[in-house]
C-alpha cells in the first residue's frame, strides 16, 4: 500500500497534476490497492482536514493582504523606504529588500509580496540605471521574507500539521526574519555599487517625516496585529479579522484608494488563493491518514536514526532534503506533508518543535526563488520582462547568502526562540 501510495504520488508529479490532485489520487490509488477500506474515508477525511479553527486566520490573512496591497499601502512603504536609504549607494535595491520586509509583516505571502513591491520597485530601479536582471533577482529573493515574516500562512500551516502554537511561531519567526533581511540588504548594496546606478537625491528631514506620515498606517498594521498576539489580546485567528477590518478602512475611507467596485475583484482572488490553499490542506489529511496508519513516521525516524542519533547530522540531512524538495514542491504543499513526517524524528532528537518550524520554513522559503517551481520567479519575471536564466547569476549569489542565513537559524537556536521565551 505504502509502495503504491509513493510511486503513483511521483508518476503523478511527474506528469505534471496539480499538487492537491496528486495527493488525492496517490491516496485514492493506494486504498484501492488495500482493497479494505470505504473509499468514503477520502471525503471524511479531507472535510474534517479544514475544520480547524486556527485555519480560519489563513483566508482572513490573505484577504487582508490583497486589501492592502491594493490599498496603496505597497506604494507607501516604497517612499518610506526610499526618502531614507535611496540615496545610499545600491540605496534602491536595499529599499527593495525593506520593503519586502514591510510588506511580508502585512500579507504574510511570499507571492503577493513579490507581485505588490515588485510592480512598484522594479520600474524606479530601471529608470536609476540598475541591471533588469538584478532588479528582478532581488525582488524574487527578497520575496521569500513573506512566508518567515510573521504573520505567515506557512507558520500556519506547520502550526496545524505540527500542532503547535501559532502565537509562538509568528514569534519565533521575527528574528530570524529581521536577519535574513539584513544579509540580504547588505548583499544588494554590494552588488548594487557595480551596477552604474543613479542614486536619488538625499531627502529632506520635512520629506522624511512627510513620508513616514503617510506609510504611519502601513506601519501600525503589523503592530497592532502582532502585538495583539504576543500580549495574548487576541488569538491569530482574530488578529486576522482584525488585519482584514484595519485593511478595509485604511484602504476606502482613509486612503481612499479602494472603491467599492474594486472590493469584488479582490474578494475574487482572495477566494481562489484560499480555495488553492484550503484544497491542498484538505487532500494533505487523507495522505497524511495513510502515512499514519502506515506508520510510515516511525519508519522514517528509525532510518535516519539508523543513519546517526546526532540531532546536528539530522537537521543537516533534513536541510539537504528540504532545500531539494523546494525546488520541485510548493512550500504549503510541501509543509503539510512533510512536517507530521518530520516533527515526531525532530521531537525524538530534543530539538524544540518551535525551532524547527522555523527551520523548515526558511528552508522551504528559499524554494520559492529557485527553479524549476520557485513561484517568485514567475511572478518578476511578468514584472520585470525577463527570463529566469537572465537572473541565474544573481540567484545563486542570494542562494548562497540565505542558506548561509539557514546554517545560522539551525545552529543557533536562540535567534528563533528568544521572543517565545521571554513571553512565557
Amino acid at each position: 500500500m505504502t509502495a503504491v501510495l509513493f510511486i503513483s504520488m511521483v508518476i503523478l508529479l511527474i506528469l505534471g497534476v496539480p499538487i492537491a490532485f496528486v495527493l488525492v489520487g496517490s491516496s485514492a490509488l493506494a486504498l484501492v490497492a488495500d482493497g479494505g477500506t470505504n473509499l468514503s474515508i477520502i471525503i471524511q477525511r479531507m472535510f474534517s482536514g479544514t475544520g480547524s479553527f486556527t485555519l480560519l486566520a489563513i483566508p482572513f490573512f490573505v484577504l487582508a493582504g490583497n486589501l492592502m496591497s491594493a490599498g496603496g499601502i505597497s506604494r507607501r512603504l516604497v517612499n518610506l523606504c526610499n526618502s531614507f536609504l535611496g540615496h545610499i549607494p545600491g540605496g534602491l535595491a536595499m529599499v527593495a529588500v525593506a520593503t519586502c520586509a514591510f510588506f511580508a509583516a502585512i500579507s504574510g505571502s511570499s507571492a503577493a509580496t513579490a507581485a505588490a513591491v515588485g510592480a512598484i520597485i522594479i520600474p524606479e530601479m530601471l529608470k536609476h540605471k540598475y541591471d533588469r536582471n538584478f532588479a528582478a533577482a532581488t525582488i524574487a529573493s527578497s520575496a521569500e521574507l513573506g512566508v518567515i515574516i510573521p504573520p505567515s500562512i506557512g507558520l500556519i500551516q506547520y502550526g496545524v500539521a505540527a500542532e503547535q502554537s501559532i502565537g509562538e511561531l509568528f514569534m519565533a519567526g521575527f528574528l530570524p526574519g529581521l536577519f535574513i533581511c539584513a544579509t540580504l540588504m547588505a548583499v544588494a548594496h554590494i552588488l548594487a555599487k557595480k551596477q552604474g546606478f543613479i542614486p536619488t537625491e538625499k531627502s529632506t528631514g520635512a520629506e522624511k517625516v512627510q513620508s513616514f506620515k503617510e506609510a504611519i498606517l502601513a506601519i501600525l498594521m503589523p503592530v497592532i496585529i502582532l502585538g495583539g498576539i504576543y500580549s495574548g489580546f487576541f488569538t491569530p485567528t482574530e488578529a486576522a479579522v482584525v488585519a482584514v477590518f484595519y485593511g478595509l478602512v485604511v484602504g476606502v475611507f482613509v486612503y481612499r484608494e479602494i472603491k467599492i467596485q474594486d472590493l469584488g475583484k479582490i474578494f475574487y482572488d482572495s477566494v481562489i488563493t484560499m480555495a488553492t490553499v484550503c484544497l491542498i490542506m484538505s487532500a494533505s489529511t487523507i495522505f497524511g491518514w495513510i502515512l499514519a496508519r502506515e506508520q510510515v513516521p516511525q519508519a522514517l525516524a528509525q532510518t535516519f536514526l539508523s543513519i546517526s542519533s546526532s540531532k546536528y547530522v539530522f537537521l543537516i540531512l533534513i536541510n539537504i532534503m528540504l532545500l531539494i524538495v523546494g525546488c520541485f514542491c510548493e512550500a504549503g504543499a510541501a509543509m503539510v506533508i512533510l512536517a507530521p513526517l518530520l516533527a515526531p524524528i525532530a521531537q525524538t532528537l530534543g530539538i524544540d518543535l518551535i525551532h524547527f518550524g522555523i527551520i523548515m520554513m526558511t528552508n522551504l522559503a528559499i524554494g520559492m526563488m529557485t527553479p524549476p517551481v520557485g513561484v517568485n520567479l514567475y511572478v518578476v519575471c511578468d514584472s520585470a520582462k525577463v527570463k529566469i536564466e537572465g537572473m541565474m547569476k544573481y540567484l545563486m549569489i542570494y542562494f548562497g547568502v540565505l542558506v548561509v542565513d539557514l546554517m545560522i537559524v539551525t545552529f543557533v537556536p536562540p535567534l528563533s526562540l528568544l521572543i517565545p521565551g521571554l513571553f512565557q
